[in-house]
């Protein structure tokens, strides 16, 4: 999917105003050809607001066309149809709006003429969009130099004969006009559904949504490590959305029309959950003419964990609840004979893995049978998956990342995180699909991430390569946590200037929020974190505040979510 299709759209421009709200609905039509492609609508349906950038000025100067032309980013309407009045005639047919954006820290810019008389323009990027909507953090180069050529016309005028392609925009314009939408594919055993976030125009959300989920394919790092229940005969007919009554409609190809229930079900529940946006309450499966395709939504496993702490003292492991610990039935026991200095439990709460004060890696389930699994030297905290299988590697062995099956059999994953020169922490997603990790990137601290794929027994086979860069990190870290399915905490920076930091998998990072004092550990869900002191004490975020909880605790342990 690429963001070149997108769909025309009738605007109604209130005078001297900047942004229009548009609520107008549209039938789908019922009739017409078929043609190889797909053909887009004008519909004339939005729910969100567009911009309306001012085109060139008469007599306009070289550096006034480029100034213009790059506000004119502002306003995707038509295929950036304002941008495109300050190309050349000749040149309006070969610049890309669509190829992507640059996104750069407000106010870091200059425009200059070069002795040559182009206009280049020089900014600092802070991440970039590419084609699909997907967001990469900026490389560590600094400031880049975009070059705009210019030529004047027959009437005198000056117009761009050159210009990078994409458009460029600072952070702030970025997300008034772009918003961050989640693709939704499922695992592979179509038990979670998992995220792909891309970034889209808010004014065109829903028709994008539904191009990069259903005639598009996973981030390049997910591929292999997502399924969609999408198969060729079943893409887009119609490449709009148009709406009626919140509901919006969908319409497939007619292949859709020879798919079984599990299918046809397993495609509305995607749809559903990825065109969860303002305006939209349902959505129809349509056939072309109209027809309604009969789905319902399945039931997918949550990735929630318990709200309360899950702690090991001295004398218990289990919930915190008030000042006391409810412990879990059988692997409390088992983990209450271990001397663990990290734990993390799965879902179902009938197994744990756990790195004991010797550094060993072990399988610990409720029965009782532990098995020492993983005895390399400098090994991080170790994590469980939905499979059981426990993930591994030792901090200066990058490239060594091995997951363990239940029972021991070990089962390496070529490449690991090679590039880096150390592994900080490293966790797997509650779904199962994604393995993200801390590591030292030359003389940076980064997040990495990587897609998981399995057999159909759902063993790991391998990670997806390459990796995918989610963060580059500002001060050295300790800790890394799923906060929900696209949301990381990572825990940074030392001693009183120590804080936990929301990492957005395919978005920019939160405000960092600081920690109480010298933490150690990081657990917990989004806006509910709880972090561990190297006195013991254990603290629950409130807001940008801490609340204190307990003493005496020896472990704050990870959850991979709850029972069913």
């Amino acid at each position: 999917m690429s963001l070149r299709r997108l769909r025309r759209a009738s605007i109604t421009v209130l005078a001297g105003a900047l942004m229009v709200a548009l609520a107008a609905c549209a039938g789908l039509p019922t009739s017409g050809p078929v043609n190889p492609g797909v053909r887009i609508v004008d519909d004339g349906t939005s729910g969100d607001i567009a911009f309306i950038p001012k085109g060139p000025v008469k007599d306009a100067t070289p550096q006034q066309i480029v100034e213009g032309f790059i506000a004119a980013g502002t306003g995707p309407t038509n295929n950036w149809e304002t941008a495109q009045q300050f190309l050349a005639p000749s040149y309006k047919g070969t610049w890309k709006p669509q190829a992507g954006v640059t996104i750069y820290a407000s106010g870091q810019r200059t425009l200059q003429q070069s002795a040559s008389g182009d206009i280049v323009l020089t900014v600092s990027p802070v991440a970039t969009v590419d084609a699909t909507g997907e967001m990469s953090p900026a490389s560590d180069n600094g400031p880049i130099p975009l070059t705009f050529k210019l030529a004047q016309q027959d009437d005198g005028q000056w117009r761009i004969t050159q210009a990078p392609d994409g458009i460029v925009l600072d952070k702030a314009q970025f997300l008034a006009v772009f918003g961050n939408y989640s693709l939704m594919y499922f695992d592979p055993t179509w038990t979670y559904l998992v995220p792909d976030v891309r970034w889209f125009p808010r004014y065109y959300a829903a028709t994008n949504i539904a191009q990069g989920l259903v005639d598009g394919a996973p981030a390049p790092w997910l591929r292999g490590a997502v399924v969609s229940a999408f198969t060729d005969g079943a893409r887009l007919e119609l490449t709009s959305v148009p709406r009626q009554s919140n509901v919006a409609q969908v319409t497939l190809q007619d292949g859709a029309r020879s798919l079984d229930q599990t299918a046809l079900n397993r495609m509305q529940t995607q749809l559903e959950a990825s065109l969860d946006v303002p305006g939209i309450t349902s959505v129809d499966m349509l056939l072309p003419g109209g027809q309604q395709l009969t789905a319902q939504r399945v039931d997918v496993r949550s990735t929630a964990v318990a709200a309360n702490p899950l702690v090991r003292t001295d004398d218990a492991f289990g919930f915190v609840s008030g000042t006391t610990i409810s412990p879990i039935a059988g692997l409390s026991d088992a983990l209450m004979q271990i001397s663990a200095t990290d734990i993390e439990v799965n879902a179902d709460r009938t197994a744990a893995a756990v790195r004991d004060v010797s550094g060993a890696v072990l399988e610990v389930p409720a029965d009782g049978a532990t098995r020492r699994l993983d005895t390399r030297p400098d090994l991080v905290a170790p994590s469980i998956d939905p499979a059981g299988y426990v993930w591994s590697v030792p901090s200066d062995a990058p490239g060594s990342v091995i997951a363990y099956a239940p029972g021991g059999t070990a089962v390496p994953m070529s490449g690991g995180w090679s590039g880096a020169s150390a592994v900080i922490a490293q966790r797997v997603s509650r779904d199962g699909t994604r393995l993200v990790a801390v590591v030292r990137d030359g003389d940076r601290y980064a997040v990495w991430g990587a897609g998981i794929q399995r057999d159909r027994a759902g063993a790991p086979t391998a990670l997806v390569s390459p990796v995918k860069k989610l963060a580059t990190l500002s001060d050295a870290a300790t800790d890394l946590t799923w906060l929900d399915a696209s949301t990381l905490g990572v825990l940074a920076g030392a001693g009183q200037d120590q804080y936990v930091e929301a990492v957005h998998v395919g978005g920019f990072p939160d405000a960092p929020i600081r920690t109480p004092g010298d933490t150690s550990t990081l657990s917990g869900q989004s806006s509910n974190a709880s972090v561990i002191d190297t006195d013991g004490e254990l603290y629950a975020q409130r807001g940008a505040n801490w609340q204190q909880l307990m003493g005496g605790v020896r472990v704050l342990a990870v959850q991979q979510g709850m029972p069913r």
